[in-house]
């Protein structure tokens, strides 16, 4: 299963992000049965959005997994949701703010995730990894990243499945020292990877049984 898996580099506020040490990590162990194509990010209004789109029509994924950090929160969540639209007033790393604005004027109001996100949800949970799917990602950069893909796999005519995941902040990086750490982090997205091989063994099925029985 080709794979593009993308974190984030640290940004204001945040000297350290789980989602690049995860990412970095992932791309240096070889995950049977997923062809992966691992990229950090930058914080970067300008280039992280336009850098998955390229990543994206360079190597046609059949999935794309998109990670970020939610620092206060405390549970890995499973976004719904992406939005037309930057509005924080958190500036990117190279001190720019978007507030109230379109990512594209042209594109669509919204995408949804096209994960299975209730699957991923159950495998997480029967791991003991506490997660929840949340309606959208904010309107920083996470969002703009997984507008942006949702965006360029419509108009490449993909049938990539492709959404975003927060991670919380990991223990090792935490204030209190508490909540989820980084290897507990890494095995969750190592879940998510697996469930997506799964159900897409499970669509390939289906569909090739579909197609045999339909043959005279």
């Amino acid at each position: 299963m080709r794979t593009l898996l993308t974190g984030f580099e640290p940004f204001p506020g945040y000297p350290h992000n789980p989602s690049q040490w995860v990412v970095e990590r992932l791309g240096a162990e070889p995950i049977p049965g997923v062809d992966l194509e691992t990229q950090v990010l930058p914080v970067d209004y300008a280039r992280a959005g336009k850098g998955i789109g390229r990543l994206i029509r360079e190597i046609k994924p059949e999935a794309v997994l998109a990670l970020g950090l939610a620092g206060k929160r405390r549970s890995v969540r499973l976004e719904r949701v992406s939005l037309n639209l930057n509005d924080s007033s958190r500036p990117d790393n190279r001190g720019r703010v978007s507030e109230g604005q379109p990512i594209d004027p042209q594109a669509p109001a919204a995408y949804f995730s096209s994960l299975p996100l209730i699957e991923i949800r159950e495998a997480l949970a029967a791991a003991g990894i506490p997660v929840r799917i949340s309606n959208h990602a904010g309107a920083y950069l996470c969002n703009h990243v997984f507008f942006s893909a949702m965006h360029t796999i419509e108009a490449l005519g993909l049938a990539s499945r492709a959404g975003f995941v927060h991670l919380p902040q990991a223990a090792e990086y935490h204030p209190d020292g508490e909540g989820l750490s980084l290897s507990d982090l890494k095995k969750g997205v190592e879940i998510v990877l697996s469930v997506l091989r799964k159900t897409r063994s499970e669509r390939h099925e289906t569909r090739e049984n579909q197609e045999y029985s339909q043959k005279p």
